[in-house]
């Protein structure tokens, strides 16, 4: 897939799953896909990975970061949030069949937040989303 192509099919499938909106979803899978969530330690199947998605409540916003493509596929990077809940990074490794659908995903899930006490304390680091 091309660069430019990538960072549309990206968009859509950010758009996809922050909607919650099943079918589109399904579209970008083969019926036979599994999702591996490395971060919990679940393997889905692709209907179990559409509740697991569909299902979550609260109403999601999502903001795509990167978007590159691999020999297989692509790794995509974005960060997802409800207004007033939880905020979290999540990147993407993605396995494409011929037709460009997902035969596999491995999504890791961070939650965002300041660092750890102890990294404070030590003075470690810098807030670089200050950065201009």
């Amino acid at each position: 897939m091309e660069s430019h192509d990538l960072m549309l099919w990206a968009r859509d499938f950010l758009a996809a799953v922050t909607e919650q909106d099943r079918g589109r979803l399904r579209g970008f899978f083969t019926p036979g896909a599994v999702v591996y969530w490395p971060n919990t330690g679940e393997k889905f199947s692709l209907e179990d990975y559409l509740t697991a998605n569909c299902e979550y409540p609260g109403q999601w916003r999502g903001q795509l970061l990167r978007a590159e493509g691999t020999d297989a596929g692509a790794v995509v990077a974005a960060r997802v949030w409800e207004d007033g809940g939880p905020s979290c990074h999540v990147v993407s490794f993605l396995r494409f069949d011929g037709a460009g659908q997902i035969i596999e995903m491995t999504e890791f899930w961070g939650d965002d937040g300041p660092p750890p006490r102890w990294r404070q304390e030590l003075g470690l680091g810098r807030n670089y989303t200050e950065d201009t």
